[in-house]
């Protein structure tokens, strides 16, 4: 087994709202409660939930640009929470992030050139101008864009080809962990397989790890090792990949692979649907015991009033469930 590259424990992120003179009392939103999880060097994790279930905040947690409330977040054998100043930027040149929108994540007044050119000349990697512009060719083949893209600005290309960028941008600091947050949910379906099909090669090539954050079961199935699920800032499953799309234990995982559909229209129509009751609860007032308690189809009375600790049920695999 590889060693463990990134470890993060007990993981909390909470965000103050409210107490101004006409938004009402204040509150807090418990965006992350309590999130532990490994990635091992060279492998991918694949992070998926519900939109706001606060999947996004912990990788911007990973990265430091959200401060954690409480937690250890363990890179390389360093904690990140303890780091400041000139030790964090120098481990954040290791820890690297692929955004969700090619459209926004890119300096509209900057050429593709000078965008990738200027992390190298921030950081000392290439300290001579002419050797910075090789590099910048060097990256750009790398992702399959053309010399002559160095020149463009980014409302001259497609999505696709921002993207690209956006990964040649990521590659420039020569990274061990690169954080990708959606990277292909903005991306157009043919689009979307060029882009994790390069991501795989630049992996088996450079050695790199990856915490793929994506809300598409389809698209984490093909491209992680191993997969955590995550419900209203808490991972409730955590399991091989194969493990977990055959063999689901928390009933939250089985209610969202039962959402995918089958291209064959026999078996779709005879595989049984879990269909949730109700609304994702507020953040703001997470519910008593299991988060999913309120939704789930096999609650019972212990649920609504007992936290179910995230246990392994087999070998390798962890749920959070009283019923597993």
């Amino acid at each position: 087994m590889s060693e463990v590259l990134l470890e993060v424990d007990n993981l909390v992120k909470h965000f103050s709202v409210g107490g101004g003179m006409f938004s009402g009392p204040p509150g807090l939103v418990r965006a992350i409660d309590g999130v532990s999880f490994s990635i091992r060097r060279g492998e991918t994790l694949g992070l998926v939930g519900e939109s706001g279930c606060g999947k996004t905040t912990t990788g911007r947690c990973i990265l430091q640009l959200e401060r954690p409330t409480s937690g250890r977040i363990m890179f390389e054998g360093v904690d990140l929470v303890t780091l400041e100043g000139a030790a964090l930027r120098a481990v954040r040149r290791r820890i690297q992030v692929i955004f969700q929108d090619p459209y926004s994540s890119l300096n509209p007044r900057m050429t593709i050139g000078q965008m990738l050119a200027e992390p190298l000349e921030v950081h000392g990697i290439v300290r001579e101008k002419a050797a910075r512009a090789d590099r910048v060719q060097e990256l750009l083949s790398q992702v399959g864009l053309l010399p002559q893209h160095a020149k463009r600005y980014p409302h001259q290309l497609s999505g696709g080809q921002r993207q690209r960028v956006g990964i040649a941008r990521a590659l420039a600091m020569e990274p061990s962990l690169i954080v990708c947050d959606e990277p292909v949910s903005a991306l157009d379906v043919s689009i979307q397989a060029q882009i994790i099909n390069l991501l795989e090669d630049l992996q088996a090539k450079y050695g790199l790890t990856y915490l793929f954050i994506a809300h598409d079961l389809s698209v984490v199935r093909h491209t992680s090792d191993r997969v955590a699920v995550m419900y209203l800032g808490k991972i409730v499953e955590n399991a091989d990949r194969t493990k977990l799309y055959e063999e689901p234990l928390h009933p939250y995982t089985r209610a969202l692979l039962s959402a995918v559909p089958i291209p064959d229209p026999r078996l779709e129509a005879s595989r049984e649907h879990t269909v949730l009751r109700g609304e994702v609860p507020s953040p703001l007032r997470p519910p008593p015991g299991c988060v999913f308690h309120p939704r789930c189809p096999v609650a019972v009375e212990r649920c609504s009033a007992e936290v179910p600790p995230i246990r392994q049920i087999r070998p390798g695999h962890w749920a959070a469930c009283h019923l597993a």
